[in-house]
Formats: structure tokens, sequence, C-alpha cells
């Protein structure tokens, strides 16, 4: 899923929407063959477009540059958000005109209602709830169209983030929850069509744009946290269960640790807190050779997921001493305590509770702008992630994590979230599909 290159209108800080009056500027389009670029090398069995000709220059222009790839189609179900009252204004002036309508759009986007005047009267139209039964409309067209493949959807902000959120499982209140940038690439995978929750692999990928990380949003000047998952261990390779066992990195994992470093060298660190196990411990280490200023801290609560009687076993010997209870961790892991462990709402409790602590103490500091770096463990993460997002614990499986990966959440000074980047691992294999192991816990 792409979001079209930035045009003029985007320059200029003017609401879009359904209108068609901008076109890609030369930033726009250069972004546009980059994407191309990264994306070369994966089979595409289709590819949509929006009807708007700035979604339209972009989707062109990675065909263009893709190596071989099926044509473009029209999609009007990527047609962005409708905004009939604002489209063609400055943001500032919408700011000045419909302050209450503004501050409606950010903090409460579901209750947004412009009231449009036709033939027959005056009519209350809600854009938001409306653009998520677009997307949901969408989707019920093409996954039955397209199960087994990989296609490709060029489109817009709002409507990409619809997409996103009714295949989470996302309400409209989270409409302002993830962000999407001009050109980002983000990764969601259909296991089952919709009969089972889908898995969002890459959430807003800027680094082809040579933009490790994606810009601050113009709201949101408070805080940011990177989130980072450990490094490979040798349990992780052979898919052996390791939980709160004390696996160290191996070589592999080390090596991915440095790239992480590498990758965040240039990103200005405040300060650092890890879980207190070997694996994520070394992990940030490895990150902080570039920053050795910052102190690293250490968090218990931040430790996996306790599996207990499965630590240390592989999921055929799992299968064989609990018939049925490795498919219902799968499926349904809320349902699921583990023998001798915790269930996934004990590790809610406690991971949420240090993550909350963490915002809470950074943005008590008063600072305007800082980052903290945090390095876990996947059921952390992952938790963390639905949390951020808004879903619960039967959503736990929605995030993907690999080993040494990167995700980024901001905070404006209110503590409001919003998740801008998520498993960021293109410094890992060098593209924009998640290639780390696809180990246990």
């Amino acid at each position: 899923m792409v979001r079209h290159g930035e045009s003029t209108f985007n320059v200029e800080g003017r609401v879009q929407g359904h209108l068609d009056e901008s076109s890609l500027t030369e930033q726009g389009l250069a972004d546009a063959r980059r994407v191309g670029e990264a994306l070369n090398g994966i089979a595409f069995d289709a590819i949509y477009c929006s009807p708007l000709q700035r979604a339209g220059q972009t989707a062109a222009t990675i065909h263009d540059t893709l190596a071989a790839a099926p044509a473009i189609q029209i999609e009007e179900g990527l047609i962005e958000i409708g905004l009939p009252l604002w489209e063609g204004m400055l943001f500032e002036q919408v700011k000045t005109d419909f302050p209450e309508h503004y501050q409606c759009w950010n903090s409460a986007p579901e209750k947004l209602c412009m009231e449009l005047s036709g033939p027959d009267g005056s009519q209350s139209f809600y854009p938001v709830p409306a653009l998520y039964d677009q997307a949901k409309a969408l989707w019920q067209k093409l996954l039955p169209q397209h199960e087994g493949q990989t296609i490709l959807l060029v489109g817009h902000s709002g409507i990409n983030r619809a997409l996103l959120s009714t295949a989470l499982g996302l309400t409209p209140d989270r409409y302002q929850r993830l962000q999407q940038a001009n050109c980002n690439i983000s990764v969601l995978n259909f296991p089952d069509g919709f009969n089972q929750k889908p898995q969002l692999e890459a959430l807003n990928l800027t680094d082809h744009l040579g933009l490790p990380l994606p810009k601050l949003w113009r709201h949101y000047r408070g805080l940011r946290l990177i989130l980072v998952r450990h490094g490979e261990t040798e349990w992780n390779r052979r898919g052996q269960f390791q939980g709160q066992i004390d696996v160290p990195l191996n070589d592999n994992g080390r090596g991915q640790g440095q790239q992480a470093a590498e990758f965040l060298k240039t990103i200005p660190i405040d300060f650092a807190i890890s879980s207190s196990l070997a694996r994520p411990k070394e992990t940030a280490e490895l990150i902080l050779q570039n920053h050795p200023q910052v102190q690293l801290d250490l968090s218990e609560p931040l430790w996996e997921i306790s599996h207990g009687t499965w630590e240390g076993c592989l999921e055929s010997e799992i299968e064989d001493r609990y018939p049925g209870e490795l498919d219902r961790w799968r499926t349904a892991p809320e349902t699921v305590q583990m023998p001798e462990g915790e269930n996934l709402q004990q590790v809610w409790d406690r991971a949420i509770a240090a993550w909350d602590d963490i915002v809470a103490q950074a943005l008590a500091t008063g600072k305007t702008e800082q980052t903290g770096l945090v390095v876990a463990h996947d059921a952390i993460n992952k938790v963390v992630l639905c949390h951020v997002a808004g879903l619960g614990p039967e959503h736990f499986w929605c995030f993907k994590q690999g080993n040494g990966a990167v995700s980024v959440i901001d905070y404006d000074t209110d503590g409001h979230p919003i998740l801008q980047a998520m498993n960021i691992t293109t410094h890992l294999a060098g593209g924009v599909l998640d290639q780390t192991a696809a180990g246990a816990l």
C-alpha cells in the first residue's frame, strides 16, 4: 500500500480531498521512482490506483520503474476522503474559519459533521464514517478476487488509513492513530481473507526516501519513542520458545543489533530503557554505542511473556504435550493460560503500566521535543502496539515484530499517541518485506 507522492497542494498546505486540481511536484515524482525501485523484485498480480491525478501520476511512475508489472486499474474505492466544505482551502484558513470543526477533526474525527445543501434541503455528512464504509466495501470487493496473490494499492493518506483501520479492526474514532507519509510503503497480509485477522507487516516505511524514520507530524511535538525488538537468538532461529529463559543473542542477532545501531546513528536519543534480560539489553547496548552520553535503564516489567512449561520446547513438543493449545494461542491468544506461566492479560497489565510510566515521566519533564529508545521482546512490543493503536489482546497477532525491527510512536504534549511507523526492517535485509526469523517468542 502506497500513498501518492508530494503534491502541489501538500506544499501549499491545502486540503485536497476529492478535489483533483493538484499534481505531483518534482520531489513527488522523484519519490515515486524511489518507491518503484524499492518494490522492484516483488511480483505483483494487480495494481490499483485512485482516480485522482496525484495518485495516478504516482502509480504510473512506480509502474514504469518496475521491471515487470500488470496494467494499472483505476479503482473508485481508493478515492480520498471527501471534505467538501474545506477542499481547496489552506489548513490555516480552516483552523481560523472552522475552529470547532478543526478541533473535532483532530480529537474526535468520527464526530466531524458537515452540513451540505442540496435540492432536497440540508444534509448531515460525516466524512470519516463514510470513508470507513468505503474502505470496508473495497476490501469486500478485492479480497475474494486476489486470494493468494500480491496486489499494490496506490491511494491517499485518508483512504489508506481507513483501509488499514478496517482491516485491523480499528473504529473511526481511531482514525488519527495511524500515520501515512507521502510515498510511504505499508504491507498488510491477509491469511484467509477476512476469515482470520490480518497482519500488519510494516507501516509507513520511508527509508527508501532517504528518511530512516518518518518526520514528526505537525501536531506531535512532545515525545518520540523508538521501540525495538531484540536481535535474533539461536532459539529464535530454531523456533524454540524462550519466554523468560535468559537466552543471549547469536552472531546474527548481534549483527542485527549493529545494523539497528547504524540505522539509528543520526537519530538524537535522550534516554533509553530496556528489558533486563540479556537479549534486549545487549541489543540496546549495541545501539547506544553511537550515543555514549545516554545511560541505559533496565526494566523487569518489560520481560518477555512467561511461557511456563512451554519454555525450551519446540512447537511439535508443545503440540504433543498440550494438544490444540498451540493452535488456540495462534487464533485466540487472549484465552490461553500458559501452564505454570502467564496469560496475555497479565502481560498486558505489566507491560502497559511500564509503558505508560515511561511516557508520563518523559512528558513530565516539560521538554517540547525528546526521543527515547525502548528495547524489549516480541510479545511486549505487540502488546504496546495494540495499546497505542487502540486494540485489545484479541488483536495480539495483528502486528508483526521482526528481530531487530524498529517501530516509532509519537506523543503530543497532552499524551495522545500516533503510530508513526511499525516493524521497519529495511536496515536488516535491505528490502521492504520482513525477512527476519519466524521463530517462537
